[in-house]
Parts: structure tokens; sequence; C-alpha cells
């Protein structure tokens, strides 16, 4: 297999600039000073320019014919036939967009970013308004790379979630809405629970130091991984041995960089389990954001917000911070950590309500693409449509349109269907991990992941991006995608926290 070896030496090399690329990105949002904003623009550009004109060259084309005949005998799930294949789509989609065209969106992000970074605290929308109408135009340029569509976001949605299109989205979160509105209003007609024993002072240093050995027990691996701290908590990989997180940490609240640690973690335990044979190639990633974020979502929440999780890890807690959680019952400190109520930001909110928040954004989205909205009027929206779905007042622009970096760190579309995808995937997955061993809750009880990770890195992690996100749903669950483990995940978990009746399932759920 000549060819085949060839093609993924070249793509080896282009996985390497553009690992690189991803190193200034990490650098960019963790350690570098602002002074040096401009000029990382400028190698962004031209480091993804020079990863995007050697893919796209005949040459690689060439060789994907001449590799497609050498593994045309192979099964479809061989390493072989399925770099080929994913490749190829790859290439394909490649080839439509201009480098320069590359160039410009990551030069212009790296400039939106940073300016990001400054609005945000200042509340001071206005000063990144140009910057974000130029990041819609270049969006709509993007997609129009693709002629054809139905929608012009499904281009861009695409590239993160092969497949789905805007409609299948709308049609998804249409249902999905529907079962959880009254749910949401159910739950929000009792007494809201105490969070008080969260919300106390907690050092940095000792939130860091608990998440940290959370992480471990979960299989983090510190000999190809690290965490530091960002803006806005991320995972990136510059190679299967060098995976990174992020974190965030308000000293005002005793679990919030636990949980952003958690998230983060699930991402990464997915990158690092990826099988080594893949290392350099498309192979080497997760299949779809919406899968990807199944598994911080899973690690996150349905672990780390179970009661069995805290029933192990709340004797470590209490150790950290004596004085904070000395007079705290476990019951107590559960019914906080599991709270419901409409709020303002979306990376706090909790598991029910939490897909509202995203179905915001999405609709957002669709309608600045269409032109249906402007840039100049997007704070005032957002506030207006927040607040008829939540029925809370955006108190300024830090937490209503500057709050997520996505617009401000990348195109505006195909990002934040991801999210909702990860949730209800988070469900089906690790019903289907339970099914298949049974003693996976127990597991959890006693601080042990093994199995659980095992279990997830046979099944999923090792495979990268050999199958599309439908493929390996099917594969591992034996479904499509279905929203009844993510329903009944909620409701045998939030129904006794707060005594819900059977017809508000039935309203709500059924």
């Amino acid at each position: 297999m000549k060819s085949l070896q060839t093609l993924k030496t070249r793509l080896i090399e282009i996985d390497d600039v553009n690992s690189a690329a991803s190193l200034l990105r990490w650098d960019q949002t963790t350690y570098m000073p602002p002074g040096g904003a401009a000029a990382r623009g400028r190698h962004l550009a031209t480091l993804s320019r020079l990863a995007h004109e050697r893919f796209v060259e005949a040459e690689t084309g060439r060789l994907l014919d001449a590799a497609a005949q050498e593994t045309a005998s192979l099964p479809f799930d061989s390493d072989e036939a399925s770099l080929v294949r994913v490749t190829r789509r790859a290439w394909d989609q490649a080839v439509k967009i201009p480098g320069s065209l590359i160039s410009e969106v990551q030069e212009h992000t790296a400039e939106t970013y940073q300016a990001w970074t400054v609005a945000k605290p200042r509340n001071d929308f206005a000063s990144v308004r140009p910057l974000l109408e130029r990041t819609l135009d270049l969006s709509r340029r993007m997609a129009d790379c693709f002629p054809g569509y139905d929608h012009i976001a499904d281009p861009l949605i695409d590239v993160s979630d092969y497949g789905m299109k805007a409609a299948t989205v709308k049609a998804l979160f249409a249902e999905l809405r529907s079962k959880l509105v009254p749910i949401v209003r159910a739950i929000t007609s009792r007494p809201v629970a105490d969070d008080s024993c969260v919300r106390q002072h907690a050092p940095e240093a000792q939130q860091l130091a608990f998440g940290l050995e959370v992480i471990r027990r979960y299989g983090f691996d510190f000999e190809r991984g690290r965490q530091d701290k960002t803006h806005h908590p991320f995972m990136t990989k510059f190679s299967l041995g060098d995976v990174r997180i992020t974190t965030r940490v308000r000293e005002d609240e005793i679990t919030d960089a636990l949980f952003s640690t958690l998230h983060e973690c699930g991402h990464a335990l997915y990158e690092l389990g990826i099988d080594p044979a893949h290392e350099g190639t498309p192979l080497a990633t997760g299949t779809s954001s919406g899968v990807h974020e199944s598994q911080s979502r899973l690690w996150e929440n349905l672990v780390g917000r179970s009661r069995g999780f805290w029933e192990h890890f709340y004797p470590l807690l209490q150790k950290t911070f004596p004085t904070q959680l000395a007079n705290v019952s476990l019951d107590t400190l559960y019914r906080a950590i599991n709270r419901v109520e409409r709020s303002l930001i979306r990376t706090d909110a909790d598991e029910v309500t939490y897909n509202l928040h995203v179905m915001l954004r999405f609709d957002l989205e669709l309608d600045l693409l269409e032109g249906k909205i402007a840039v100049k009027d997007l704070a005032r929206i957002w506030r207006e449509r927040f607040e008829a779905d939540f029925g809370i007042a955006v108190p300024d622009d830090t937490r209503g349109v500057l709050q997520d970096v996505h617009w401000y760190g990348g195109t505006i579309g195909g990002a934040f269907q991801g999210y909702t995808l990860g949730n209800i995937l988070s469900a089906q997955f690790f019903a289907t991990a339970v099914r298949a061993n049974p003693g996976i809750p127990a597991d959890i009880q006693r601080g042990e992941f093994g199995v659980l990770h095992g279990w997830l890195r046979e099944n999923i992690y090792r495979h990268g991006a050999k199958f599309t996100a439908p493929e390996l749903i099917e594969r591992v669950t034996g479904s499509p995608l279905t929203l009844e483990p993510y329903l009944d995940y909620l409701w045998g978990k939030y129904q006794p926290l707060y005594d819900l009746r059977e017809e508000e399932r039935a309203a709500g759920v059924r």
C-alpha cells in the first residue's frame, strides 16, 4: 500500500503544522501577554494557510484515488479503509474553501478573541460589535463556499456535526423543548433548593487540588496532559501524548472550578483514549462535536453530579474545606449542586434548563445568518428573547450577549447544537454502558471508574473519527440518537429531588 503510506506521511506533516497553530491558540488563551495579540493573529493565519494549501493540493487527491484502490477490498471498519474514507470527506470539503479565506478567518478570530477578553468584564459590547459584524460576514462567506445548501447554516453545522442540518436540529430542539418546558415550570414552582453551602469563600489552590484528585481517579493521564487557567474553559490536543485542559476559578463558590475541570476532563479522556495507530491523521480526533460533548457531560453530570459520586467524595471535600462544610450534610450538598432555577449564565446552568440556553443561541445564530437580525440589534434582542424564555431580566451584556466565547473565537453557526446533542447522547451512552456492566453505579459509589472508562474507551474512544456520529451511535447503542434515555435520566433524578407528580411527568417527559 505504497500510496496509502505516502498519503499518511503527508497527512502527518499537515497535522504537525496544525498542531503548532493549536499550541499558539492555547498560549493565547492562557499565558500570552495582551501585546502579542496582533502578531499572534498573523502567526495563526500563516500556519493555517500553509496547512490548508498543503492539504488541498492536487497530489493529495491523486494519493486518495490511488489509496482507495489499494484498500478497496478491505472491510469498511478497517483502519486503512477508514483513513481513506474520512480523509476524502475532509478533502472534498477543504478544496471548496480558498486558502486566503482560511487565513483571513484565523487572523480575525485572534483579534476578536483578544478584544472579547477585554470587553466582557467591562460590559462593553459596543467595542466588539464591528468585529462581530465582520465575523458574521466571514461566516456567510465560509457557508457560501458550499453552494446548494438548504439553509446557510448547514455547511457550518456539517463541519462540527457531519450529516446534521439546520432543519434536523430545529425539529429535534422543538421536540425536546416541548418535553422540558413543563418540567422546568413544575420544578420552578417549588421552593428553590438552598445552595448557600457551596457559595462560600474557597481558596483557588484548594479548589484546583480537589479537582485534580478527582480527574486522576477518573483516569486522566498527567504524563500526557495538564491543566491551566483561562477565561473560558476548553480542551485542546497537540498530539495523543499531549492533551491539555483548562479551567476557571471563582473563589466565592466551592465547586465552580470542579465542574469545569470534570467537563474538560471528559473531552480529554476521549482524545487520550484514541488508538495510537491513528496519531497525526484525520482519524485521531473525536468524530463530532455532539459525541465529544457527550463525554464531557457524562463525566461532569451523570457521574460528577450523581448521588453515588458524592457519597464517596464528599468526605474529601469536607476535609478540603473543613470550616465551610463541617456542618453541611450530604443531602444538603447534593441538593445544592443539583439546584434547578432559571439563571443567566449557560455554563452555570443546571441540567434541566441548560438546553434552553443552547436553543436560544442556536435560534439567534440562524436569524443572524439569514439576515433577520443585525449585529447592531443583537444585544437588545438577546435580552428580549432571554426574558421571554426564562422570565428573568438580563442586567448587562457581560451576562448576556458577551458571556460565551464562541462568536468571538470562531464563526457564527455550527457550534452550539453540539452541546444539546451531547446531553442527549451522554444518557444514551451511559445507559448502554450500565446495561453491559450493571455494577457501574456501585463502582461510582466506591470512587472507582475503571470499568466505565474502559467501556467508553473500547466502544467509543479508540475509534477516533473512523465512524460518523450516526454510525457510531448505532454501533454502540443499537439504535439511532433518541431522546428517551435522556428524558428518563432527568425524570429519575429530579422527580425525587423536587417531589414531582406523575401527571407532571406525563405532561413534560412522555
